[in-house]
């Protein structure tokens, strides 16, 4: 039997990035606090608690803050968080990826121009939330077809349609393909990340060849359910598990190809672990 680990598995540039970032300020032995989970996995959570970071959930608990450093994670966040870190005199830390921080950009400039931002992404997703926080106009979160073809814009109104990073190429490309069909005048941003359409592609082409596929990733990653459903497309035995612990498998002696991707929030240790024990149980 072969097991084969699609090559765009585990930490993506932003999220390796961040996760470095929070670790090398633990170090310094100062209040260290992330603006929400620093990454969508628990495991990598817990252990910087461990080493004395703390989270922040919310507004309140940065409101209650009084001293310490805030690390801005990689998903990013509103344009009036930033202020308010400013205001308390609490260091900031901006860890936002690169890709996230480019559509902020876009939006800032373009609701600034007077366009009405269309988010395609999963209205609740705190990448979502951060970038509607950037919008000087009305934002609107698209997340499936249905949403698009009851989506109407004022007369004249100019629309300016970005995507979470995460979200789905293929169906990015359905759903702009619905707005322009209106007879909008639209600029359109494709901001997913390159590094999520080639993992996306991969897993999907993996899926289509094996006879079993295991997907890893948190409970809560956006990027990481996505996997899921475009493996479960191609295998229909296909299973999703946060850590090894969460792998029930029972492989048949037909069993000739196991395919293991990852989300962009799970370390290379769990994508070891788990690949190690279907070589060497199965």
């Amino acid at each position: 039997m072969e097991v084969v680990v699609a090559k765009s598995s585990g930490f993506c540039f932003g999220v390796q990035r961040a996760v470095d970032t929070v670790y090398q300020q633990a170090e310094q032995k100062k209040p260290i606090y992330t603006y929400g989970p620093i990454i969508h996995n628990e495991e990598v959570v817990k252990d910087l608690q461990k080493k004395g970071v703390k989270v922040l959930e919310n507004l309140k608990d940065l409101d209650a803050l009084e001293a310490g450093s805030v690390i801005i994670r990689s998903h990013g966040v509103a344009k009036s968080i930033y202020k308010q870190i400013e205001s308390k005199g609490l260091e900031c830390i901006d860890a936002t990826c690169p890709f996230v921080k480019r559509i902020h950009n876009i939006v800032e400039k373009e609701s600034g121009n007077g366009r009405q931002i269309v988010i395609i992404g999963n209205d609740g997703h705190p990448e979502v939330e951060g970038i509607k926080g950037w919008s000087k106009t009305t934002a609107t979160v698209i997340e499936s077809q249905e949403e698009a073809l009851k989506f109407q814009a004022k007369t004249g109104e100019k629309l300016c349609i970005v995507s979470q990073t995460t979200f789905n190429y293929k169906k990015f490309q359905e759903l702009v393909e619905i707005f322009q069909k209106k007879g909008y005048d639209i600029i359109v941003a494709n901001t997913i990340c390159n590094a999520t359409e080639e993992r996306q592609k991969e897993a999907s082409e993996l899926a289509a060849k094996a006879d079993v596929m295991i997907v890893i990733g948190g409970t809560h990653s956006s990027n990481t359910r996505k996997l899921y459903e475009l493996c479960k497309r191609e295998c229909e035995n296909t299973y999703y598990i946060q850590t090894l612990e969460d792998l029930q498998l029972e492989l048949p002696n037909s069993v000739e190809l196991v395919g293991i991707t990852a989300g962009a929030s799970t370390p290379n240790k769990i994508i070891e672990e788990v690949q190690n024990y279907v070589r060497i149980n199965f």
